[in-house]
């Protein structure tokens, strides 16, 4: 990859709408393919030209990740031009961190220290972060493996509904049992006492987290994504608002269509965090709106970009770039923060689900209004779906998830 003033190599590490969303990113700037190693192919960068990818068997988790990227850091310790190495994923991004000095001598990893990471990859721990910085956040309670192997019944001290979910986002990704979800919203008693025990005799080790449900459709999220340099200082935040989520089991909490938004409250919040922090690379913050007290409470903090994070770049934000920009060209150090989508004119609709889809299941509101208006005025677009990476093939694919994704709406989406 390279422009008139420097050559430079980006890496992504993983397969997923992610990865793609950040490889058309650098695409759309630089005109040249990147360079993807992953475990497995994902739907999202077959059949593509703007993606080089490269499969390694078990490149997903230590020994192997480790083994396999000082294979790759002997490869590219030949090449002249920076190498940004960019993980899609919490899994990719906390290995990233873990191996950072082994590796940044040839690769530029923009990841903050591997126990900053591990902190805040925690939910429980990132809570005790909010406390310390007076962020607000759903009431929660923490429940062990230990506790819940004691005779005592476990205390819920909130009335149901209530939200469960695992406080060790990595672990999870290994547990596996029928009705596993990413995020449990519990009705009863009963319904509490069987999911909690599934998910500790199916495997899982770490805490989970109980939390008070806030009330509200899918239009009540927010996401929010930042950029924050080198030197800690955050250099470009964009705030979505979503209108519609993937509710199917394993997916819940997926975003499917975003609407840009502006909001300089939200926006200094999250700033003022970041920087006290010392945080530096990409990051993306899931929080509810709460009408009880008027109040954003924040959900979790993830280490990297989103599979839905390709809304900031349709909205004129390059993603990507920031990390080039900052790492190669050295350019945002005297820059002033981007606060995005001041310009409600140049709003354009994030779609992850076919129109019909988003037209029949979204809550009826303003806001889906005015969606319907930027569909209508061809302000909308998707990850996947490319003008300059479009063939048969990859017409069959959208194709085909546009079919599963109405089907799993007709059978698993219910209002909230």
């Amino acid at each position: 990859m390279s422009n008139n003033t420097s050559n430079f190599t980006v890496i992504l590490l993983g397969s997923d709408f992610n990865a793609y969303g950040m490889a058309r990113s650098l695409y759309e700037k630089y005109g040249k393919p990147v360079k993807a190693y992953a475990e497995k192919a994902l739907a999202p960068t077959r059949y593509t030209k703007i993606v080089d990818l490269s499969l390694i068997d078990g490149f997903s988790e230590d020994p192997k990740w480790i083994e396999e990227m000082l294979k790759l850091k002997q490869k590219y310790s030949k090449h002249s031009e920076p190498v940004i190495l960019i993980g899609c994923g919490d899994g990719y991004a906390e290995l990233i961190s873990k191996h950072k000095d082994e590796l940044d001598d040839v690769f530029i990893c923009p990841y903050v220290n591997y126990e900053l990471i591990k902190k805040l990859n925690s939910k429980e721990n990132f809570y005790k972060e909010c406390e310390k910085f007076s962020l607000p956040y759903p009431k929660t309670r923490i429940i062990s493996k230990s506790e819940y192997e004691s005779d005592e019944d476990i205390e819920q001290p909130f009335g149901y509904p209530v939200a469960l979910k695992p406080t060790n986002s990595v672990e999870w990704l290994d547990i596996h049992f029928e009705g596993r979800k990413k995020a449990f919203t519990i009705k009863s008693e009963a319904e509490f006492k069987d999911i909690v025990s599934k998910i500790y005799d199916n495997g899982y080790t770490s805490d989970l987290i109980l939390q008070d449900f806030i009330p509200g459709d899918d239009s009540n999220m927010r996401t929010l994504n930042a950029y924050v340099d080198k030197n800690h200082k955050v250099k470009m935040m964009c705030l979505g608002h979503p209108l519609l989520e993937d509710p199917s089991p394993s997916s819940i909490g997926n975003y499917v269509a975003i609407l840009p938004e502006y909001n300089e409250k939200l926006y200094s919040m999250v700033k003022t965090f970041l920087e006290a922090i010392n945080f530096t690379g990409y990051a993306n913050f899931d929080m509810k709106y709460d009408i009880r007290d008027n109040s954003f409470k924040l959900f979790e903090i993830n280490l990297r970009q989103g599979r839905s994070s390709f809304f900031v770049s349709l909205n004129g934000y390059n993603l990507a770039d920031w990390a080039v920009q900052d790492y190669v060209f050295d350019s945002l150090k005297d820059k002033d923060t981007v606060y995005a989508n001041k310009d409600k004119s140049k709003y354009w609709l994030w779609l992850g689900v076919g129109k019909e889809v988003f037209k029949k299941y979204a809550k009826d509101n303003e806001d889906k209004e005015y969606a319907m208006k930027l569909i209508n005025n061809h302000q909308y677009g998707t990850t996947f779906w490319y003008n300059k990476d479009r063939n048969f093939k990859r017409w069959m694919l959208v194709t085909w998830m546009k079919h599963i994704y109405a089907k799993n709406f007709q059978k698993y989406f219910t209002n909230k």
